[in-house]
């Protein structure tokens, strides 16, 4: 157990036996008939309810049995809520047998959502053991807008402690594993909603992104995502550890195991009614695209380079659409390292006081070390520590990082979002408008996966999502291929360096006895990218991720039932 207090080991005790009495008695293993649920879409499976095939409940069941067992096997769940959710696909099912009429876009579909979301007279802990047992007084605004489409909302998923690393783990709900590898992790912090739909345990997910949190997990799960920019899904009802902070945008955005379910349920939420109207109203729009597109490419970024299998998802794509008739053009992002230096100054502004605040007699995550040690640092110390990394290690780039991570005046706190600013407007410039792309190829990470304990040193791989955070762009992702240890090998690349990047993270993950990245170990685990789009272009993003997803094709073992393919050598 954790070094708790004896009151909030009584918390977490009893937050623990809440999920597992609600669990009891479900079954781990499907019917036949539950198997065939379980690989439909959520499209389909709206469809199949409409012609009167399946019943809401019968859906439900299927999905609370596999749900159940992707539990079992990952811990990726946090609160249960089986009785309402029957009762929700009973009245759903007594409304359509009356009306032959369906609720809305999302009619019968079982929807899980992130930890962080408020639904009335369920706890929002958000892995704080201070947040348990007070219940959320009414719904998130992605919650109402989910029901009135018809949804079925039955469980919650696991994230990190402050949804700050991307290792999933927290004091309350314990730690959420990779589907594929008990030693790996399942990235985060929308990490438990990766995992379960991983493993066909629910329809269509969810997830929430600051710097990466739906697509590191995305792709470390091997399934689909959109990451909106601001401004397109309303946030009200998300709750988080730093409210009111705005210096970077968090976004809310489904997860799930295609294309076509994103966009179903991107439907429901582009421009739906928002609390105080935060959000515009601008519904869906139908994205027509031209019959040769131009993608801009890159296979690392320039502050920590992507591995053999990240460099190879990306290249395999590129390939598959020039073969399609696509134009491809490698490019370089301008100075990577700007965009990752000014996320890292601007969320430290206050030396993360609010966001470490709500541990209160919590133990601090390991995953956290290292991307909150820059304000606890003594100037004298930072100064020498900054000056070794980049006089005797010769890593100017991390060491500049260190430098911003400290507490700040607001003059300072002002002057760096006027730097963000002016980097967006540069990126237009010199990407956007130079090349004139329709979409940006890129790693989501240097690192197909992590082991635990990874993210502890290692956070800074977080920069190449980050990146599109700081631009606020959208971005989806969606697998590609599985690691491969004859294709994916270091070589004298990565081996002999020094790489473009940072010289003292590289030398971890690619050199020594025992580099992080390990084909061998993460062998058959999935590999993604994401393809990124201009501001306020997300139905465009949505109908190149189907692009992409055809011209790589459907051999590549991926969508729903791929991860029992996989475990059973299919």
């Amino acid at each position: 157990m954790w070094p708790f207090s004896a009151s909030n080991t009584a918390i977490v005790t009893e937050k623990r036996a809440q999920r597992a009495k609600a669990l009891d008695g479900v079954p781990k293993d499907v019917a036949e008939s539950q198997s065939v649920i379980l690989k439909a879409r959520a499209t389909e499976i709206v469809s199949r309810i409409e012609k009167g095939e399946w019943t809401a409940i019968q859906v439900l069941e299927a999905f609370i049995a596999r749900a159940a067992h992707a539990h079992a096997k990952t811990n990726c769940l946090t609160e249960v809520m089986l009785a309402s959710a029957r009762q929700r696909a009973s009245e759903l099912d007594a409304e359509f047998a009356a009306t032959k009429k369906l609720k809305g876009p999302l009619h019968g579909v079982p929807v899980s959502v992130k930890e962080q979301f408020e639904i009335a007279g369920v706890d929002t802990s958000v892995g704080f053991s201070q947040w348990a047992n007070k219940p959320a007084t009414r719904n998130a605004d992605i919650i109402n807008q989910l029901l009135e489409a018809g949804a079925v909302l039955y469980v919650k998923t696991n994230i990190p402690q402050t949804m700050f690393a991307f290792e999933c783990s927290n004091p309350v709900w314990g730690c959420t594993t990779n589907p594929y590898s008990n030693a790996y992790t399942c990235g985060g912090s929308s990490g438990g909603e990766a995992a379960l739909l991983a493993m066909d345990g629910s329809a269509v997910g969810i997830g929430t992104d600051i710097g990466g949190s739906l697509r590191i997990p995305t792709v470390y799960c091997g399934i689909y995502s959109l990451k909106p920019a601001s401004g397109r899904v309303s946030y009200i009802g998300a709750k988080g550890p730093v409210p009111g902070f705005d210096g970077i945008v968090s976004v809310a955005g489904p997860m799930g195991r295609s294309v076509k379910d994103l966009e179903l349920v991107s439907r429901v939420l582009f421009g739906a009614p928002s609390t105080n109207s935060v959000i515009p109203p601008i519904p869906f729009r139908e994205a027509t695209l031209p019959p040769k597109l131009k993608f801009g490419y890159y296979t690392s970024d320039n502050y920590i380079k992507a591995s053999p299998a990240c460099k190879r998802a990306v290249l395999e794509t590129v390939e598959a659409l020039q073969a399609a008739g696509h134009e491809c053009v490698e490019f370089e992002i301008p100075d990577s390292h700007i965009p990752f230096n000014l996320f890292a100054g601007i969320t430290s502004a206050d030396g993360y006081k609010t966001m470490l605040s709500h541990l209160g007699p919590d133990p601090k995550e390991n995953a956290l070390f290292l991307v909150t040690l820059g304000p606890r640092l003594p100037s004298i110390i930072r100064t020498l520590a900054t000056w070794v990394m980049e006089a005797l290690w010769g890593d100017k780039i991390f060491a500049n990082t260190v430098r911003v991570t400290k507490a700040k005046s607001v003059t300072e706190y002002w002057k760096l979002l006027s730097e963000k600013g002016a980097y967006v407007r540069r990126f237009n410039e010199e990407v956007w408008e130079k090349h004139g792309f329709d979409s940006i190829i890129a790693p989501v990470q240097a690192l197909p996966q992590l082991p635990h304990g990874g993210c502890d040193n290692f956070s800074a791989l977080a920069a190449a999502t980050i990146l599109y955070n700081v631009l606020d762009m959208p971005a989806g992702c969606l697998p590609v291929t599985r690691v491969d240890p004859s294709k994916d090998a270091l070589t004298e690349e990565w081996v002999k360096g020094p790489g473009l990047g940072s010289p003292v993270l590289e030398a971890g993950i690619y050199r020594g006895k025992q580099p992080l990245y390990n084909p061998e170990a993460t062998k058959g685990m999935p590999v993604g990218i994401q393809l990124v789009g201009k501001k306020w272009q997300e139905e465009k993003v949505l109908a190149m991720m189907s692009v992409v997803d055809e011209a790589l094709g459907k051999e590549r073992g991926f969508g729903p039932g791929a991860w029992d393919a996989h475990v059973n050598g299919l």
